[in-house]
C-alpha cells in the first residue's frame, strides 16, 4: 500500500502512464525517519515554507525564517521550530490547533535542492520549549509521517543578500516592525509598541506600501 498516493493521484498516473514510475520514486525516496543527510540539510537552512489547513479545509502556505538552525530535528521522528512575533493573526498556529496535518518545504536556492516533510503538528507554549528559541512565542513540534527529496530540476539559482533585521538576537530582542508605525493601527497595538512607534515616527499605510513596493531597507525592519 502506498504512503503517498490516493485514488486521485492514481487516476492521473494511469492517465499519463506513470504509475510504475511513481511507485519506484516512492520506494526510493519516501522515508519514515529523518536521515543524517536530511537532518544536516534542514538544520543548515534559515527559512522554509509551512502549509496548514483550516477547519473549513482551506489550505494556506506561509514563509518561516530565522537564524540558520532555527529548525531542529530532535530525533529521527521529530522536528521543532519556533513561532516568532508576527502580525497578530496567528493564522498558521490557529490552523494547527484545528487540524494537526502540516506540510513543510525545505529548499536551497544556492545549491538547488529540496525536501518535503509531512507530519502532525502540536503547539507548545511552555517555557521549556520557548527558552530553546529566545524571542519565540510558541514552538511547534512536528511528528514525522514521511519525508522525501524532490528533484531540483526547476529550482532557479539565487544567492542570499543579507539576513533579515527582524530575526531575534541571542537575547530574544528584535526591532519594531515598520508596519506597526502605521497611524491607522495605533489604537490596537500594545502600549509598548505604541511608544516605540511614536518614538520612531508614525507613517501612513500608503507610505508603508511604497516602502514595500520599492524594496526599501526599512520596509520590513
Amino acid at each position: 500500500m502506498s504512503r503517498l498516493y490516493q485514488e486521485s493521484h492514481r487516476a492521473l498516473q494511469d492517465e499519463f502512464g506513470t504509475r510504475k514510475l511513481a511507485d519506484r520514486v516512492e520506494a526510493f525516496v519516501c522515508l519514515a525517519e529523518f536521515s543524517k543527510e536530511a537532518k544536516q540539510f534542514i538544520e543548515n537552512l534559515d527559512f522554509f515554507f509551512l502549509s496548514t489547513v483550516d477547519s473549513r479545509g482551506r489550505p494556506t502556505v506561509s514563509y518561516k525564517g530565522g537564524d540558520v538552525g532555527f529548525v531542529r530535528i530532535t530525533d529521527s521522528k521529530t522536528l521543532i521550530f519556533p513561532i516568532y512575533n508576527g502580525n497578530g493573526m496567528y493564522y498558521s498556529a490557529g490552523n494547527i490547533q484545528e487540524n494537526s496535518e502540516v506540510g513543510l518545504l525545505f529548499m536551497s536556492f544556492e545549491k538547488p535542492h529540496r525536501i518535503r516533510v509531512q507530519g502532525k503538528a502540536q503547539l507548545n507554549k511552555e517555557s521549556k520549549y520557548t527558552d530553546l528559541f529566545p524571542g519565540s512565542e510558541m514552538v511547534v513540534t512536528v511528528a514525522l509521517s514521511e519525508f522525501w527529496q524532490n528533484c531540483p530540476r526547476y529550482i532557479h539559482k539565487y544567492q542570499k543578500v543579507r539576513q533579515s533585521k527582524n530575526v531575534p538576537d541571542a537575547a530574544g530582542k528584535f526591532p519594531l516592525a515598520t508596519w506597526k508605525r502605521i497611524d491607522g493601527i495605533q489604537d490596537v497595538l500594545s502600549a509598548g509598541d505604541q511608544r516605540l512607534a511614536s518614538e520612531a515616527g508614525l507613517i501612513t499605510a500608503e507610505e508603508w506600501q511604497l516602502k514595500v513596493e520599492s524594496g526599501a531597507d526599512d520596509a520590513s525592519a
